[in-house]
Order: C-alpha cells, then structure tokens, then sequence
C-alpha cells in the first residue's frame, strides 16, 4: 500500500469523524431548545453508554500508529508542533488503556486535560499550514512547522487529522459519564449500566 493510498484513507476516516463529531454537538445545542432533539441527544449518549473509554483508547492509538507511520514509515519528519501534539497523544494510549482495563471513569478530568489542549496545539498548527503568517516565534529552518507533507481533498493535512482525533477523544468522553467514585469507595468507580441499583 502506498504512502497516498494510506493518507487518503486516513483523510475520508478524518473527514467522517468530523461530521459524526460535528453533528453529535450540533444536536446537543439544538437540543436545549427541542425537546426532540433532546431526544435524540440522549439516545446518542446511551448508543456510546460504557464505550467512551474503549473509543477514545481506540481513537488515540490509531493516532500513535498513524504518526508513526508518517515519521517512520512514509519518512515525514515531525516538526516542533507535532512534537507537542505528540505528547499529548501519547500518554493518552497508556492512561486509557489502564482505565479501560480498570473501568476508572474518574479518569475522564486527566485525559481531557491533555486532550483539549491538543487539540488545541492541533487547530494552531493547521492554521499555520494554511496561513504561515500566523506563526508565532521560530520552527526548525531545517523542519518548518508550515510544511505540509499531507493535503487530501484540498482541505485535509496531518494537523487537521490530528485535531480530528482529540476532537473524538474528547467527544466520546463527555458523551459517556461515568459515575465518580464516592468517599466510601474511593479506588471504585460504577459505569451507571453497571449500578446494581434500579
């Protein structure tokens, strides 16, 4: 498989996240004042009940695997803001992977932490690949952060996909709250499809 065959399917698997991520918070705001969106907002939420940790650990490690690819495979050097989307993304494989593992819903507040201010770094990044002007202080000459080594679709580049999948990341794991664990059980947390309670 070519390095533009790979690119080009990461770039419709970006692009159909987006709209999914998209249209889950356009129903979310429209929501607030339709009750059928209401509806349908809850619906999503149940449909991603007890996922969210198994979806964002999925989602953050194709985004390890992808980044690699390009760096080691297709040859891209990564330039100073994929270092920083970088280390954003990957200690997300290791945390989600634990609290996968552990069903520790607490962990929801860490990730995000790391995730938003990815995505964050991602969106920057993106606009200084459009629009070089916007940077601010100096990259690499040798690797400059405007570089685009992928553009699918006249719209598509590795920043875009990368801010695709904190986007996710984040998504999925607003839409399935678990319950925080209590003071009487502080190492336990209930998924609330878990809750022995009616």
């Amino acid at each position: 498989m070519t390095i533009d065959t790979v690119s080009t399917f990461l770039a419709v698997g970006a692009l159909m996240l987006l709209a999914c991520v998209v249209a889950v918070w356009v129903v979310r705001l429209v929501a607030l004042a339709s009750s059928r969106a209401a509806r349908l907002f809850a619906s999503i939420r149940l449909s991603v009940a007890g996922q969210g940790l198994r979806l964002a650990w999925g989602m953050a490690t194709i985004a390890m695997l992808g980044s690699l690819y390009y760096s080691e495979v297709a040859g891209f050097p990564p330039c100073e803001y994929c270092w920083y989307q970088r280390i954003a993304m990957y200690p997300l494989v290791v945390i989600l992977g634990i609290a996968m593992v552990r069903r520790d819903y607490a962990i929801r507040r860490y990730v995000l932490a790391l995730a938003v201010p990815g995505g964050i770094i991602s969106m920057y990044h993106y606009a200084v690949e459009r629009f070089p002007d916007l940077q601010v202080g100096e990259c690499s000459l040798q690797i400059p952060c405007s570089q685009v080594w992928v553009w699918k679709f006249d719209l598509v580049s590795i920043a875009f996909m990368a801010f695709v999948c904190f986007a996710v990341i984040v998504t999925v794991l607003l839409l399935d709250r678990g319950v925080e664990p209590s003071a009487d059980a502080p190492d336990a947390a209930v998924h609330p499809s878990e809750d022995p309670t009616p």
